[in-house]
C-alpha cells in the first residue's frame, strides 16, 4: 500500500466534503511554516505554555530571593531577643550589652533596618526593641509580599499547565480527525 501525502488527504477532504482546507503562513523565529489552522492552534497554545514559563521564572527568582532575606531577618530576629533577655527588668539604658552569632551581611542589614548610621555591636535595651520591632515590620511586609507572589505564581503555574493540556488535546485531536480520514478514504 503506497503512502499517502497530507497534500492528497487534503484534497480528498475538500473534494469529498467541499470545504476549503486553509494553509496559513506562521513565522516564528525567522522560520515560516505553511499549516492547517488546527496545526496553527497546537503550535500557539504550545507557545503560550513557553511564555507563562517565561513569567513562572524570574518570580520564582524573587521569591528564592525573599525566603534567604526571610532566613537572614529570622537569624537577626532570634539573636535580637537573645539579646533582650540579658537585660534586667529595671534597666532604664544603663547596661550596654553586644550582640553575638551574626554573620557581617546579617549585620549590614540589620545596621539598614535600623537606619541610624549605627554599626555598633553593643545595643542599649531602648535600641534593641527599636530594633526587635523593625525586625519584625520587615518580615511581616516580607510575608505579605511572599503570599502575594505565591498566589500569582499558583495562577501562572495553573495556565501554564492548561495551555500544554490544551495542546496536548489539540494534537490528540488532529491525530484522531486524521486517522478517522484515512481509515475513511
Amino acid at each position: 500500500m503506497a503512502a499517502i501525502t497530507m497534500d492528497e488527504i487534503i484534497g480528498n477532504i475538500e473534494s469529498r466534503w467541499g470545504v476549503q482546507a486553509g494553509n496559513y503562513n506562521v513565522t516564528l523565529n525567522s522560520k515560516t511554516d505553511k499549516m492547517d489552522f488546527q496545526d496553527l492552534l497546537v503550535k500557539f497554545s504550545k507557545n503560550r505554555a513557553v511564555a507563562v514559563e517565561g513569567e513562572v521564572e524570574p518570580l520564582t527568582q524573587r521569591i528564592n530571593q525573599r525566603n534567604k532575606r526571610l532566613d537572614s531577618l529570622g537569624r537577626i530576629l532570634a539573636a535580637l531577643t537573645e539579646l533582650q533577655t540579658r537585660y534586667p527588668s529595671d534597666d532604664e539604658n544603663d547596661n550596654l550589652y553586644e550582640l553575638n552569632g551574626l554573620t557581617e551581611e546579617e549585620l549590614g542589614m540589620l545596621y539598614k533596618l535600623i537606619n541610624d548610621g549605627q554599626t555598633d555591636k553593643k545595643y542599649y535595651r531602648s535600641e534593641c526593641e527599636e530594633a526587635l520591632q523593625l525586625v519584625k515590620s520587615e518580615i511581616d511586609g516580607l510575608n505579605n509580599e511572599a503570599q502575594t507572589d505565591m498566589t500569582r505564581l499558583q495562577s501562572l503555574v495553573d495556565r501554564r499547565d492548561e495551555s500544554y493540556s490544551t495542546a496536548t488535546n489539540l494534537m490528540t485531536s488532529v491525530s484522531d480527525t486524521r486517522s478517522n480520514v484515512i481509515r475513511n478514504m
